[in-house]
């Protein structure tokens, strides 16, 4: 633990923003002071544009963003543009704040955001909404973008939930669709010609609009059908584009990747260096929106990466080293890039993380080399409990090969294993619930069987099975899908339960499941229009952030406040959208076409596999970007 008095020796020359009292009435104060190693400080008065990049949630979650480090240190390369950090107070400074009128600043200044030129948030998942609208009001900023004048910051947007902004719309000035490496530099210098030339608001926004892949909500119009559905959605303004097409940085081994990311002075979520191998994934299930959003699939150059593991471990001190990938697995230069990390880590005593690995010879033989087996656990994501409901959902992973990689690692010394599994799935039945429990019970079994008795560890075995509940996502094939109610996920949940107690061995079997009011919300702002602001607006208003920890989250506010605005759960949630209805989504070109999601939705509702990006192309659409795996042996 480090000391306060340490705390006042590195900032004696730096006015924090917290007096010394308040820092010693709130939980972590590290979260409040910045200074830590890495950050970037600049002369307020040599800069032309102050950006304040904001993750809206707990500092230890927003450090452990891959994102927000790429963005703040290309940001502060930049010599007239300083970047700095904000995330959400949590709740005891939260109440501090408020009570003594103190506005939310930035952690390198200890200034308020108010005075910055822009706010950029990025929105990682739904249940954070309300904690955008904290944000916005602890630094005493206008909630509606209609309401801010030109001595507010532009509030912009970026993230996969950015893919349907439209609950939030009414929040921001402007959403930057797509990866932030390609139009970021354009934009600031279009903010500082119309500053340069006293141009207003407005006229920035509308050349904001001109940019690629920059969505202004103003400039669009919706209308509805008497149902609800949307009638219309269109530009109010001549020169504003209909569609808006994602961004994608395609040379990936070539753009900015930040060497000298910052590191807290408290632990984070994800304490270690981040090293992103690829972009994309190739195995196209079909409820995976991060497999949509991020095609076509780009790998990053091998001596690149050995280039960044080296300078960034050196530049940081930190004592792990993680792959962040969709699909690690699929990256095809691994196995050269595990030798070099095992060679170079081992001799420094530093770990390696390997997460999203298919379990197989050659992960297993890697883990066993990088991981302290007695400690560790592997993980299974089946998602679905029967061949055919893997197969309506693309999944691409049989039982034979679940249980012959169980059967390898429980050789190997392994004895815990975590399995993950969706309810909910279109087509699901009780036969597939059932399916969950006779899976568990088998990799189960299947310890016993090639374990011998003298040679288990501690004389058993230990499966996690977790069940998360399905979530409808734009821009995947199952974006027109219902979802089911609270009752029914409930019920899946108690079936899925009673069939693990039933099991031989169910004793060896520990089952978690989900929130399911949390999953239906989930479901209602990943698919819901503008109307939903008003309801997210007088959510906040009646006291809730937070949403994404269940200690905070309060349902019946959510459902007063719906009904309060004359709309209803069942509309956003469990009814099945016709493929001709115009979505909320509908003017963002994601790269995937909705002819190519059409035909995945169909194949879906038949149980018809779909082929990976590297056997065979699906014709998605991604082709057009002119790179990556829709290329790869082709030149």
């Amino acid at each position: 633990m480090i000391s306060f008095v340490f705390w006042k020796d590195v900032f004696m020359n730096t006015k924090l923003a917290l007096s010394d009292d308040i820092l010693m009435k709130i939980e972590k104060p590290a979260r409040y002071i910045g200074n830590e190693v890495n950050a970037v400080v600049k002369d307020k008065d040599k800069v032309n544009v102050r950006f304040a990049m904001c993750f809206p949630d707990v500092y230890e979650i927003g450090m452990s963003h891959l994102g927000i480090q790429i963005l703040y240190g290309m940001f502060n390369e930049m010599e007239d543009v300083w970047c700095e950090r904000v995330y959400s107070p949590w709740v005891d400074l939260d109440k501090i704040m408020r009570e003594e009128n103190i506005p939310l600043f930035g952690l390198e200044s200890q200034e308020p955001i108010k005075d910055f030129d822009f706010l950029g948030i990025t929105i990682q998942y739904e249940m954070c909404y309300t904690n955008i609208l904290q944000v916005l009001d602890l630094a005493q900023i206008p909630l509606l973008a209609k309401d801010r004048d030109e001595s507010y910051p532009i509030v912009i947007g970026g993230g996969p939930c950015t893919y349907n902004p439209e609950p939030i719309a009414d929040f921001f000035d402007i959403f930057y669709i797509g990866e932030g490496e390609t139009q970021y530099k354009t934009l600031l210098d279009t903010y500082k010609e119309c500053k340069s030339e006293g141009l207003s608001r407005e006229e920035f926004l509308y050349r904001a609009s001109q940019i690629p892949g920059m969505y202004v909500p103003r400039f669009y119009d919706v209308t509805y059908n008497e149902d609800g559905t949307i009638s219309s959605f269109a530009p109010n303004r001549e020169g504003v584009p209909a569609t808006v097409l994602k961004e994608v940085e395609m040379n990936v081994s070539d753009t900015y990747y930040p060497m000298k990311p910052v590191v807290p002075y408290i632990k984070c979520t994800q304490d270690r260096v981040v090293l992103e191998i690829q972009r994309g994934c190739i195995r196209g299930c079909r409820f995976c929106q991060a497999g949509q959003l991020y095609r076509p699939v780009r790998e990053r150059d091998v001596e690149v990466l050995k280039k960044y593991a080296v300078e960034m471990l050196k530049n940081t001190g930190h004592e792990e080293i993680s792959l962040s990938s969709l699909s690690s697995s699929d990256y095809s230069k691994l196995p050269e890039l595990i030798d070099f990390l095992i060679e170079e880590c081992n001799n420094k005593k530093i770990n390696i993380s390997l997460p999203s690995l298919r379990i197989d010879a050659f992960s297993l033989d890697v883990m066993s080399k990088v991981q302290d087996v007695r400690k560790s656990s592997l993980t299974f994501a089946p998602e679905a409990g029967t061949q055919r409901l893997r197969d309506v959902i693309n999944k691409g992973l049989t039982e034979e090969q679940i249980l012959s990689g169980s059967a390898m690692a429980f050789k190997g010394g392994w004895t815990r294993v975590k399995l993950y599994f969706m309810l909910g799935h279109p087509t699901e039945t009780d036969e597939d619930i059932e399916g969950i429990a006779q899976l568990s019970n088998a990799i189960a079994a299947t310890f016993f069987e090639v374990v011998p008795k003298e040679e288990r560890k501690n004389g058993k075995v230990q499966i996690v099975t977790s069940t998360s509940f399905f979530v409808p996502k734009p821009f995947t094939p199952f974006q027109w899908a219902p979802q089911c109610t609270k009752e029914e996920f409930l019920d899946k949940a108690y079936k899925t339960k009673r069939a693990i107690a039933s099991q031989l061995n169910q004793k060896h079997i520990k089952y978690n499941y989900h929130e399911a009011d949390a999953s239906v919300l989930e479901g209602v702002l990943a698919r819901g229009d503008r109307r939903l602001a008003a309801v997210i607006q007088k959510v906040y208003e009646k006291g809730c952030f937070y949403d994404a920890w269940s200690e905070f989250f309060k349902n019946d506010v959510w459902l007063e406040a719906m009904e309060e605005c004359g709309l209803e759960i069942a509309f956003y949630a469990s009814r099945e959208r016709n493929t001709e209805e115009i979505l909320p989504w509908d003017f963002i070109d994601a790269g995937v076409t909705k002819e190519f999601l059409k035909r995945e939705w169909a194949k879906a509702q038949e149980g018809i596999v779909s082929e990976n990006c590297k056997l065979k192309c699906q014709g998605c659409g991604a082709a057009r970007f002119g790179g990556g795996i829709c290329f790869e042996g082709k030149n």
